[in-house]
């Protein structure tokens, strides 16, 4: 795609609908937008210069007429070109950042409007890149982000796991590519721990390396610890905690693949004799367990978002704190609670009270001790309070 920001098309919005984006918001939506017939017929994706009412230009953004937020910011400098170039600036900014941050090629490598690339993440395994790509705009600028990466980084192998929910809102069909040479499974590193993750067939990118901060704290409690790491996916924070002592540690999932490789990273860290993993549906495991009495020094709760979508919010707060009730339930007197919740829909207040609400269903007391978020390779823009969509809590249960 060729951009020309002298024969761009300009979009304008409504009079005083610009004091936010004006003010370092990202993204326009569409009631503030003069959708007049010339503006609804631009194909989705199109790159173009935004106006206030009256004034100076804003910028040059990616437009799309049909979704909530139709217009996504990419440069206040409505003369800049959206080339490789300006691919290749950004992705470097945002690759400095994270080797300041890690001494190793494992992290995300672009967490969307953060690193002022909407609608863009980007996990780096060593020579793997996987790319989600989730609005028009950026698809329509394929080439050139490609392009940018593989100058940037000389991957062996870029996965596009473009097969997100939030590619509808965009008009996008749902797709899976392989550019380069990858036999998956592929082994990484965390904290230390090796991992097998399949980044072409595994859940998301493969895996959440927003958890790693988390990961590491859990460790630290245990040394000599039974734990019991729910959803445990491909054993992160199972496997930290193995190697950090714990004494006996069961993971449950329901998916097969992701336990298959759960296990293949126990071997890997010498910890196969201490870490178990069962497939079992979590909710049916804790009615169990708590009903036979098992209890854990430590139990750790990661779902996957159970708030997809707003209309989600009440089941899916009525299924944290039912999440919290059954987990607590199985923690032994003076033990630890790990919960977290994904959904970017969920208020942090609300996950707290919902938490709190399942702890008073448990008859359990306690206190929080540690309330946390994502790692700080998942930063959040100052604007968008919501892309700080993961909420934690550690709590000490008497």
């Amino acid at each position: 795609m060729t951009d020309d920001p002298a024969s761009r098309p300009a979009v304008s919005l409504l009079p005083g609908a610009h004091k936010r984006a004006a003010h370092g918001h990202p993204w326009v939506y569409s009631n503030e937008i003069a959708m007049d017939a010339a503006a609804k017929a631009l194909a989705p994706g199109t790159l173009v210069t935004l106006k206030p009412a009256d004034g100076a230009a804003l910028g040059v953004a990616m437009f799309n007429p049909h979704p909530l937020v139709s217009a996504r910011l990419l440069d206040r400098d409505a003369g800049r070109r959206i080339d490789e170039i300006f691919f290749l600036a950004r992705l470097g900014t945002a690759l400095h950042l994270r080797e300041r941050l890690y001494d190793k090629p494992f992290y995300r490598l672009v967490h969307a409007e953060a690193d002022g690339l909407p609608g863009l993440v980007v996990d780096r395994f060593g020579d793997v890149l996987v790319l989600e790509i989730n609005t028009a705009g950026l698809a329509r600028l394929e080439t050139e982000l490609l392009g940018a990466c593989q100058r940037l980084l000389r991957p062996r192998a870029m996965v596009l796991r473009n097969d997100s929910a939030a590619r509808a809102l965009e008009g996008l069909a749902l797709e899976q590519r392989l550019i380069g040479e990858l036999a998956a499974p592929i082994d990484i590193e965390e904290n230390g721990a090796r991992f097998v993750i399949d980044p072409l067939g595994g859940q998301k990118t493969g895996w959440f390396f927003d958890q790693r901060d988390n990961r590491r704290i859990m460790a630290a409690l245990a040394p000599g610890a039974r734990v019991l790491d729910l959803y445990c996916f491909a054993g992160g924070f199972a496997i930290t905690a193995a190697r950090a002592g714990a004494k006996d540690v069961l993971g449950i999932d329901s998916s097969a693949p992701a336990l298959a490789l759960a296990r293949q990273a126990a071997e890997a860290n010498g910890v196969e004799t201490i870490c178990r993993f069962e497939r079992e549906e979590v909710f049916a495991a804790l009615e169990r367990m708590g009903a036979s009495g098992r209890r854990f020094d430590i139990v750790i709760a990661d779902p996957p978002a159970f708030v997809k979508s707003r209309k989600d919010l009440g089941p899916g707060l009525r299924g944290y704190r039912k999440l919290a009730r059954l987990a607590a339930t199985v923690v032994a007197p003076g033990g630890f609670l790990f919960i977290a919740s994904c959904s970017h829909n969920v208020e942090v207040g609300d996950f707290a009270d919902s938490v709190r609400r399942g702890l008073h269903d448990a008859g359990r007391a306690g206190r929080v001790v540690l309330s946390s978020g994502a790692a700080p390779d998942h930063p959040v823009h100052p604007f968008l309070p919501e892309s700080a969509y993961l909420k934690a809590q550690v709590l000490a249960l008497d």
